[in-house]
């Protein structure tokens, strides 16, 4: 292991911060768990390195380095594999299939996984858990998080049990850091030390109010963000503007590129305007969306939210970093993302849509997550965060409310019952536990069970999904044990709600009949439906006061593979959403342009493509569920519709798209000029097959033809370069 010198040296430092040199003093070199609460850029990660380097040169044990995003797993990848491979240390990324044990991750030493894929490796029993010496939770105030936090908080607990290894808890200042670290047996280290000196203001009447720096005038004229961001150029630094919705993120962009771009330095316009070609065109065909984007980052803004697809993220990202866009005006997801520091920050909508209760002020958590952006240690001295105020009065209720005030406790969000369903399967699939007192004494030791003590109402709602899954038989129960059974064993390392299986399960009995060797076509527009009905699929898309009748009369007419709720049910306006989604991947597959459908349904680009990849994802599943049930009959309909949804093409190209290279515009292109099968294409001559793909298209397919792959083999090859291709651009974070 290097000696402290050298790790300095590795790491660009002369000597540890405060928090390092505490968290030192805490034992993290002697094995000591350990959960350290300090402000974003404190430092915190390089506490977390030094245990592991300890961990593989010193111990010759693995790091598990559990991340909440896929971003931030990237990043993390690169950073790692960049300062430690030098040293012989072997770094590994695993954030994708959930139904593969990545038996491979076995040969390396340090290996960063979202805390999902870590958990659907747990279900397959991997076999080098047990060489596990480290675990790093990085952000693990995501806890409180209703979507992510369930995961994190139930795999945490298994590692305790599973492994003797150290824990690492990295978390942003919050007020209760004592309670996690009291969870994972841990010392703590709470600091509110920052590498660059944070200034904080609210801007109110054309000027900046800084708490201990005084103010800076920034005269009439223009909107606050317009002027504040033209000022930071001027100075040859970056701004991050934060603002509430996607839309206000797209036209703010526009109106700050409208006003700064024209003042741009000529070397930086001309790479600014190869970026753009570049964002432009990721997809094969630009949507609007992806010009408007283009067109903003030509003029040194851009903007940032998840419905841009991740390898535009990334461009703007990667140009952010080396200083060549100027400001990114972002939905606040970008705070818990990647590392992108900035000379200022701005809050413009300190105000936020919640689901419950309309607009409301955000966390303090969450504006110091944005604050925390301010500054670059690399070149700043110091950082500013401006909330932008319209009166003078609510610049005064904005400091007092988040400037002077304390970040929120954050509390565990386990007893949501879907969340339970997932993985009380999982408990009993993987033989953690076998019953139901196993159970709540693994409950106990949650998070929740810390904060809640033995809850009876919890204790309810395991006993009540128990039998929910012994009643759809995905578990038995002999005596006191539990037992899953192969469905229901499947179903878990599927990585599905149970409740999305009994949907499948259903209608895949719709369309067959064992006892008298029958089956029915599976209709692919029946089969899509009813994967929009599962929970993995939501938020589905808004139904629009005007579009009530419309979709009302489609659901009449379609063939379901399940029964719709009453008009008077609970769930039925849910029920009108999901149809709309299917409608949508219905005109997917019908080969409506992505234009056309970003335009019908009201759709970025992201979201489109992350809906199709989920919606893979299920018909999968359905696959798979359908050959334990002994359905084979219908696997070849389950696998076109796969297929189709995919690609998004008709039924008559799909022998075009299992070639590598070939999606659905040179597929169409291809067929429509009279190449419709694999063997017409085999027989054309090159020249002419390039005339309508380019020459390098052509010369690809024309290799693969003269190959000796089965169409299957062609089929499965397809698919995976698809799913790698959309992982490259969508991320699915």
């Amino acid at each position: 292991m290097p000696n402290e010198k050298e790790f300095l040296k590795l790491s660009g430092l002369t000597k540890f911060n405060p928090v390092q040199q505490e968290s030192i003093k805490a034992g993290i070199l002697n094995g000591e768990n350990l959960v350290v609460s300090a402000p974003t850029a404190s430092g915190k990660t390089l506490i977390a390195e030094l245990a592991m380097l300890r961990c593989v040169l010193e111990n010759k044990r693995k790091t598990v380095y559990i991340v909440p995003l896929r971003a931030l797993a990237s990043e993390k990848y690169e950073t790692f594999k960049e300062k430690y491979e030098k040293l012989g240390i072997k770094v590994a990324i695993s954030v994708g299939d959930y139904d593969s044990s990545d038996p491979w991750l076995e040969k390396y030493d340090v290996i960063i996984l979202t805390s999902e894929k870590f958990d659907s490796l747990l279900r397959r029993n991997i076999p080098w858990i047990g060489s596990v010496g480290l675990v790093v939770a990085d952000e693990i105030h995501i806890i409180g998080d209703h979507n992510r936090g369930p995961t994190m908080e139930i795999l945490l607990t298994k590692l305790k049990r599973l492994t003797k290894a150290q824990f690492i808890a990295l978390s942003a200042t919050i007020k209760n850091a004592r309670e996690i670290a009291d969870w994972l047996d841990a010392k703590i280290v709470e600091s509110d030390y920052r590498p660059v000196k944070l200034y904080e203001g609210v801007y109110a009447d054309g000027k900046i109010g800084f708490f201990d720096k005084g103010s800076i005038e920034m005269g009439g004229g223009e909107l606050p963000e317009i002027k504040i961001v033209h000022d930071t150029a001027k100075m040859n630094k970056q701004s991050l503007v934060f603002v509430a919705t996607r839309k206000s993120a797209e036209a703010t962009a526009e109106r700050i590129g409208d006003y700064i771009g024209s003042k741009l330095l000529l070397s930086d316009s001309i790479e600014l305007k190869k970026l753009s070609e570049g964002i432009l065109n990721v997809l094969e065909y630009p949507t609007r969306q992806c010009e408007r984007l283009a067109k903003c980052v030509a003029g040194g803004i851009a903007f940032h939210h998840a419905g841009l697809l991740a390898k535009q993220r990334k461009l703007i990202e990667n140009a952010f970093k080396n200083n060549l866009v100027k400001a990114i005006v972002a939905t606040p997801t970008l705070a818990m993302g990647v590392n992108l520091p900035a000379y200022r920050v701005l809050i413009r909508d300190a105000k936020r849509f919640y689901a419950l209760t309309g607009w409301s002020y955000i966390p303090v958590l969450d504006y110091q997550q944005m604050t925390g952006r301010a500054g670059r240690p690399q070149y700043d001295t110091e950082g500013e965060s401006i909330l932008i105020a319209k009166t003078a009065e609510e610049a005064e209720d904005l400091a007092e409310r988040y400037i002077m005030g304390e970040a929120e406790e954050i509390h565990s969000k386990l007893a949501s019952e879907p969340v339970l369903r997932v993985h009380v399967l999982a408990l009993i699939a993987t033989e953690t536990c076998g019953s139901l007192q196993s159970l709540y004494d693994f409950f106990s030791r949650t998070f929740y069970g810390l904060q809640y003590g033995s809850s009876s109402e919890l204790a309810e709602k395991v006993d009540s999904i128990v039998d929910f899954l012994k009643g759809n038989r995905f578990i038995e129960q002999y005596g006191d044990k539990l037992h899953s059974t192969a469905v229901g064993k499947r179903v878990s390392e599927l990585y599905i709600d149970p409740d999305t299986a009994v949907k499948i399960i259903e209608g895949i009995k719709q369309t067959f009949d064992k006892s008298l060797d029958k089956t029915a076509k599976i209709d692919s527009s029946a089969l899509i439906e009813l994967m929009t009905t599962a929970l993995e699929m939501r938020p589905n898309l808004n139904v629009r006061q005007g579009e009530f009748k419309e979709i009302y009369a489609k659901i009449s007419e379609a063939s379901l593979l399940h029964e719709m709720p009453d008009e008077w049910d609970y769930d039925y306006e849910e029920s009108l959403k999901s149809f709309k989604t299917a409608l949508m991947a219905c005109d997917w597959i019908d080969e409506a342009t992505e234009e056309e459908i970003l335009e019908t349904y009201h759709l970025t680009p992201g979201e489109l493509h992350n809906k199709i990849s989920i919606l893979d994802w299920l018909l999968y599943s359905a696959q798979e569920i359908a050959v334990l049930m002994g359905a084979k009959e219908i696997i070849k309909d389950l696998r076109k519709t796969r297929v189709r949804a995919v690609y998004g093409v008709k039924e008559e190209l799909l022998p075009l798209v299992k070639l590598r290279d070939i999606g659905r515009f040179r597929a169409r292109k291809l067929f429509n000029a009279g190449f419709t099968s694999i063997e017409k294409l085999r027989e054309a001559p090159e020249i002419t097959v390039a005339s309508l793909i380019g020459p390098n298209v052509a010369k690809s397919v024309k290799k693969q033809l003269s190959g000796k792959e089965s169409e299957r083999e062609l089929e499965l090859k397809s698919l995976m370069d698809y799913q790698k291709e959309q992982i490259n651009i969508n991320g699915h974070d």
